[in-house]
């Protein structure tokens, strides 16, 4: 990347005035008059030197040059002249030759552009999404999918093995309560049948157990017993009902999993793996790791500075932390060459893994420190915060289609065959409500506005979806009057562009964009730089001919360019590109 070369190209200069470098600091100027980098670097060693920060910017600018020519710079054929401003800032201009080669760079990788190979040969497992059979699919679920899938996206254009995981909880008291709800209230499903109205029956029964228990000592013993009786498997009937139940919920989330674009390679289940986190405690505990308190197993998280768990109940059940253990023992198992274990939830349960990775440290170090633990914040609505256990949910289908039918009616007159307006429709609706969810530091809670997520204009997925598809449009055009786009070759480095303006100065950064946002496991990088390069393809659009125009062959370059950039950054937001809107 050219990042690299300029961070060479300055660390040279610094060695020779006998300055090791630790870091340099390269920056993109928030107006292009400054440059298309600009760095610090004379400010941060100037004391070292102890010379004026100004006097070391001309020393590293005439140290550069003696590597090169002087301009226009044909030893460093990128480079087309630097400034030095302020107090010592220096400003980086990249040629015109650049940007023709990197257009060239663009068409000649095209889906492949951009990729790197920072994390080649390593093996990452990401887990998300973890939604629970029994209960509805809602749209903490979907924030999460949304977040996790974009992140193992992000590692794979980073060159690792990305194995993508789901940790569902189908044993434990949800289970239980959502049970007795279908055995008081007789209600009848079968698993033939898991269609909405089965997974909203199960929805119902969840409710209606939870607010019996809070509520109903006598249904409160009952469940815990039933609890029991599931974990254990110990009751045909409530077997028979238990698994009816937990494949209609399982069939539901993968047709959830297929609209939203994600495929596992491994679903891992509480009533499986989370059984041998059961064996780690005891094992643990007689090596003092873990201790009893009140006839429950607990892990004593204030000698750590953190709190108290409890790892086994008074009744003798694993808790979600011991189920923990045996999941990330398991990852493990099923892939031993795993380089990382990557597990995004919601921020709620921030403390809780912290207890939980601190105990991982004390029985499984070497798993705990491949282990990384990633929080994301809360999708919420006007109404506040949703609670499926008082029956407010809001499900992640309800969402997308709400969503779905208000991008239908936008898209209704257009000359589109029904079937390609409901197509897209249900691409935009998932591309806006993902879009949504990326679009801020993964860490920030989202305020969902519908209107604002489906608008063609603007900070959305559905602008970026429709800036794809107009600049598909243009070179479908090239093809209806024989007009030939530039094809997939390196000549055009011959080729001398224009001045660069603002879009050729936004196509060459995605690299750096797309590493960096895989570095910090934040794709909010890859939506804002794609805000910035549909803004201005759509700007350039507005004020140029591109079709029968005298620099028709170059305009018609860049508009490739961009759609082949935007084509890869929405997959990297795991949304679709359509070609027609």
């Amino acid at each position: 990347m050219i990042q690299e070369k300029l961070t060479d190209l300055i660390k040279g200069a610094l060695k020779n005035l006998d300055i090791e470098a630790r870091g340099i600091l390269l920056e993109h100027p928030a107006d292009l008059a400054h440059g298309d980098y600009s760095t610090n670097v004379a400010l941060v060693y100037a004391k070292e030197l102890k010379m004026k920060p100004r006097e070391v910017a001309e020393k590293i600018v005439a140290e550069i040059k003696n590597k090169g020519e002087t301009p226009p710079w044909r030893g460093f054929a990128f480079l087309e002249r630097t400034e030095i401003a302020g107090a010592g800032f220096i400003n980086f201009y990249l040629s015109s030759r650049f940007f023709a080669d990197s257009l060239a760079e663009i068409f000649a990788q095209g889906e492949n552009f951009s990729k790197n190979q920072t994390l080649a040969g390593k093996k990452v497992m990401v887990e998300y999404t973890n939604p629970n059979p029994f209960k509805e699919f809602h749209i903490g679920h979907l924030m999460s999918n949304a977040v996790g899938e974009s992140i193992a996206r992000l590692i794979e254009f980073s060159g690792a093995k990305v194995v993508r995981a789901c940790w569902q909880g189908d044993v434990g008291l949800h289970v239980a309560k959502a049970i007795w709800g279908v055995l008081k209230n007789n209600f009848q499903f079968s698993i033939f049948n898991f269609q909405n109205d089965a997974v909203a029956l199960l929805g119902q029964a969840y409710v209606m157990g939870s607010a019996a228990y809070e509520k109903d000592p006598e249904a409160k013993i009952e469940i815990d017993d039933l609890n029991k009786k599931i974990f254990e498997k110990s009751d045909p009937e409530v077997n028979k009902l238990y698994e009816e139940g937990r494949k209609i919920s399982l069939a539901h989330f993968e047709e959830i999993y297929k609209k939203l674009g994600t495929k596992f390679d491994y679903y891992f289940f509480e009533s499986q793996e989370g059984r041998e986190g059961e064996k780690i405690v005891a094992e643990f505990l007689k090596k003092g790791v873990f201790e009893k308190s009140e006839n429950a197993v607990i892990f004593r998280g204030e000698k750590f500075g953190l709190h108290t768990r409890v790892f086994i109940t008074s009744q003798g059940l694993p808790t979600y932390e011991a189920k923990e253990l045996g999941l990330n023992r398991a990852k493990f198992e099923k892939e031993p060459d795993i380089n990382q274990s990557v597990i995004v939830t919601a921020n709620e349960q921030s403390d809780y893994f912290k207890v939980v990775l601190k105990a991982m440290e004390e029985v499984m170090p070497v798993i705990a420190e491949k282990t990384k633990h990633i929080s994301h914040g809360l999708l919420r609505f006007a109404s506040g915060k949703m609670s499926s256990r008082l029956g407010n949910v809001v499900t992640g289908e309800s969402l997308i289609s709400t969503v779905e039918n208000l991008v239908a009616e936008k898209v209704a007159e257009r000359d589109l065959p029904a079937i390609e307006k409901q197509k897209i429709a249900e691409q935009v609706s998932v591309g806006a409500i993902k879009y949504s969810i990326l679009k801020q530091n993964i860490g920030a809670d989202i305020i969902y506005d519908f209107e604002k997520s489906i608008s063609f204009k603007g900070d959305s997925g559905s602008y970026l979806q429709y800036t794809y598809a107009r600049a598909r449009s243009v070179l479908a055009k090239t093809e209806e009057i024989k007009v030939q786009p530039l094809k997939t070759q390196k000549k055009f480095s011959k080729v001398e562009p224009l001045s660069p303006k603002i879009l050729e100065r936004s196509l060459y950064r995605f690299p750096e964009v797309a590493a960096r946002a895989a570095a910090e496991y934040e794709p909010h990088y890859v939506a804002t730089y794609l805000i910035e390069l549909a803004s201005a393809f759509n700007n350039f659009y507005a004020h140029n001919q591109i079709i029968n125009s005298k620099e028709e062959n170059y305009r018609l370059a860049l508009t490739r360019a961009v759609s082949i950039v935007l084509k890869n950054g929405l997959w990297l937001l795991g949304i679709q590109a359509p070609e027609k809107m």
